[in-house]
């Protein structure tokens, strides 16, 4: 039998190929298999070597190429064949990526397994924003969570949001609707400042602010598609060169 190959977990970024740290650039060009999400840019796709073998298992909605368990165990088989793997996720491995599952099975089968991170999505789309997620004036605390997962409402988000913090949420585009209810049910003011940030660090991307209590109506009117982030916080109504421009963009 052949010795087994090394599984690479490696960070994409938010979609900038200039944003690969150098570690992960060589592996994508090194590499004769990836496995990559969706929200790889396919800017980052173009960097391997026109040989390689690239499989997308990309997650939508409803609808996935592979369900988690066969990405997992894809992963192993190529890697029990002897082939390195480059396993390509957007942003970074470790959040909201599912890395932890695919390092987890991996070691149970007995394969190596090494981790290249990524600049996150949400740090990416804020600095693409020129969002400060922290701020010595009126953030200190930055939480994380997912929009998506199941029994949503029955979570206890109070005190995630509000003054002195930022909330970050990630997949929350199509419950835009039932997080800005959540929020507000559990005492966030529905004036808070929000921002929405799609297709971050792309260029296409769009920065949309308005108060918490326009959210559903705002992603619905702008027709905002994932991949994007909502940040909850005072810092998203902190003025910039990046707003500034963006105002004089949208009313020409």
């Amino acid at each position: 039998m052949p010795k087994p190959g090394t599984i690479h977990l490696v960070g994409a970024g938010p979609g900038d190929a200039d944003l690969l740290t150098l570690r992960a650039a060589r592996l994508i060009e090194n590499a004769s298999l990836i496995v990559h999400d969706g929200l790889v840019d396919r800017s980052i796709l173009q960097l391997a070597h026109p040989d390689a073998r690239l499989i997308s298992v990309a997650k939508k909605r409803a609808r996935h190429t592979l369900p988690q368990e066969d990405i997992n165990a894809l992963l192993i088989h190529e890697a029990r064949a002897g082939r390195d793997v480059v396993r390509l996720k957007g942003g970074d491995p470790f959040v909201f990526g599912r890395g932890g599952e695919e390092m987890e099975d991996a070691h149970a089968a007995g394969i190596r397994v090494e981790v290249t991170p990524g600049i996150s999505a949400a740090n990416g789309a804020a600095a693409a924003a020129q969002i400060a997620l922290t701020h010595r004036d009126c953030a200190s605390i930055v939480s994380f969570v997912a929009g998506q997962c199941k029994g949503l409402a029955e979570q206890n988000w109070a005190g995630l949001a509000g003054t002195g913090r930022t909330l970050i949420i990630y997949m929350g585009v199509k419950t835009a609707p039932q997080i800005a209810e959540k929020l507000m049910a559990d005492g966030l003011a529905p004036d808070m400042p929000i921002a929405v940030i799609e297709n971050a660090a792309r260029p296409e991307m769009r920065v949309l602010r308005g108060p918490l209590a326009v959210l559903p109506e705002l992603v619905e009117r702008e027709r905002i598609v994932s991949p994007a982030l909502i940040v909850i916080g005072e810092v998203t109504a902190r003025k910039t060169p990046a707003m500034v421009q963006l105002a004089m963009e949208a009313a020409q």
